[in-house]
């Protein structure tokens, strides 16, 4: 068991009250580490460096182009630790090896991406009338504070962190109490570049008190959430009390669309594919399955006997399907399948508990497939984070389309169709952040922007529109 610190102007330290908190791996239920338990006393000390070093004369003057060049020296530090990060977030997260080097792939391009626009956030000048030279300026907004999900940690602190630091803010970064392990290591490697000091901070500990103690900071000018609904609401209130401004990645109930016309077998592969990447445990999963009905008993049984086949195990034996992350969420997951059965679901295959033997303490739980459920029941609406889909029938365009937006999420969407007209006249009436067309996720690319519609939050991240985020628009009219 190793012990961690918190990253604070430069220096690693303990909480400032000492406590500890643990980090567990989920496969196994072991100890990996103990990390500080930093509470409203950290983030205070976090935020007040974070806000000296934006305010100092070294990073006011310090050279876009010389940020660009740190983001960069960190995308090749994560690849050249590419395996011994992989292994850290496998065995935090659980999820299998071959998906935490994708992960350290996608951070690195993150940083690599980001890095190449720090010295290209212009301006424009605005025609206004003879004698005034109008234009404007894309300043940073300051300190950025970034609290960060369990599911994807080392991806989502940076992506948010790189495009901060390229637009010339300071950050103070709070990863998930479950998962802190690469977000130290990223601080480690911020460590070893010549970023000054207080440009990046990290404090571990709980959301209910540092994540609580961030959101209601009056000195951070801006807070970037991903996770959940409630939780996400709680940020932007206690955001409001200082009127900052927030951007949210937040739940979603997303579907795939199987018209009668698709590549079936791809579209089979890739349904599968959208549900049990990360055990289910992502928000943009594909968690509704909407096929039309007269290819739907044929469709479905492609995607169960695809699902049986999905081999599960621990994160470090690199199998399809890896554990769910804690006791707490593996609960959650049972209730909603008894509430599935009372409200008349029909079990294509899974919906409880994977015994494996040897694996006994882990949280292990089968691929799962649902039908008969109404669109508008509990199980049918709310998002479950497991490696579970609830499949639909519909008999028209108009009808898939009803259903898609059916819940009160919008984050993504899939449309499998060889029909291009009828591809992008759903895309167009589909409410949801990201459309996909015979292909779900496009990779992961970094420059597409990500974020949702309704109660899957507002904000882009990823792409160019994410600099927004981190920038203050400000108009200058001089006379002449």
């Amino acid at each position: 068991m190793k012990k961690q610190q918190m990253y604070i102007n430069g220096e690693w330290i303990n909480s400032i009250g000492n406590e500890k908190l643990e980090t567990k791996n989920p496969a196994t239920g072991e100890v990996l580490a103990e990390v500080p338990r930093g509470k409203k006393e950290d983030v205070d000390a976090a935020v007040q460096s974070a806000r000296r070093t934006f305010e100092s004369e070294e990073w006011q003057s310090f050279p876009p182009i010389e940020r660009g060049r740190i983001l960069h020296k960190v995308a090749v530090a994560l690849r050249e630790d590419a395996e011994e990060i992989a292994l850290l977030e496998t065995l935090d997260t659980g999820k299998p090896l071959t998906q935490a080097r994708k992960d350290v792939e996608a951070s690195a391009l993150y940083f690599e991406y980001y890095a190449g626009m720090a010295d290209k956030i212009f301006g424009e000048t605005i025609p206004v009338q003879p004698g005034i030279l109008d234009y404007t300026l894309r300043e940073p907004v300051g300190v950025t504070a970034h609290i960060v999900p369990w599911n994807y940690p080392l991806q989502i602190i940076s992506r948010s962190t790189a495009a901060a630091i390229a637009t010339g803010n300071t950050v103070v970064a709070k990863p998930a109490e479950d998962t802190p392990l690469t977000a130290i290591k990223l601080a480690e490697i911020f460590d070893a570049t010549h970023l000054p000091k207080g440009v990046f901070n990290l404090v571990t500990g709980y959301g209910f008190e540092a994540g609580a103690a961030i959101s209601e900071h009056p000195d951070v000018d801006h807070i970037t959430f991903t996770g959940s609904v409630q939780t996400g609401s709680a940020v932007m209130m206690g955001a409001a009390k200082n009127v900052k401004p927030v951007t949210l990645e937040l739940g979603g109930k997303s579907p795939n669309i199987v018209f009668e016309d698709c590549d079936q077998e791809e579209a089979v592969e890739w349904v599968v594919r959208s549900i049990i990447q990360n055990a289910g445990q992502t928000c943009s999963a594909g968690s509704r399955l909407l096929v039309q009905q007269s290819i739907k008993e044929e469709f479905l049984k492609k995607v169960v006997v695809k699902m049986e086949e999905i081999q599960i195990g621990k994160g470090i034996d690199d199998l399809d399907l890896g554990p769910i992350l804690n006791e707490k969420q593996f609960s959650r997951i049972l209730e909603f399948m008894n509430v599935a059965r009372n409200e008349g679901a029909k079990f294509l295959t899974g919906g409880e508990r994977q015994e494996t033997a040897g694996l006994e303490n882990g949280y292990f739980f089968k691929p799962t497939v649902i039908d008969g459920l109404a669109p508008d029941s509990y199980v049918s609406q709310e998002e479950i984070f497991a490696p579970v889909v609830a499949a639909f029938a519909f008999e028209t365009e108009q009808q898939a389309i009803e259903l898609a937006n059916g819940t009160e999420y919008g984050l993504v969407a899939g449309i499998w169709t060889k029909d291009g007209a009828r591809a992008h006249r759903v895309a167009s009436k589909i409410r949801a952040g990201q459309i996909f067309i015979n292909n779900y996720g496009a990779g992961g690319g970094v420059q597409m922007p990500f974020g949702g519609f309704k109660k899957s939050g507002f904000g882009r991240e990823k792409g160019l529109e994410a600099l927004r985020n981190y920038t203050a628009l400000k108009n200058v009219a001089l006379k002449y």
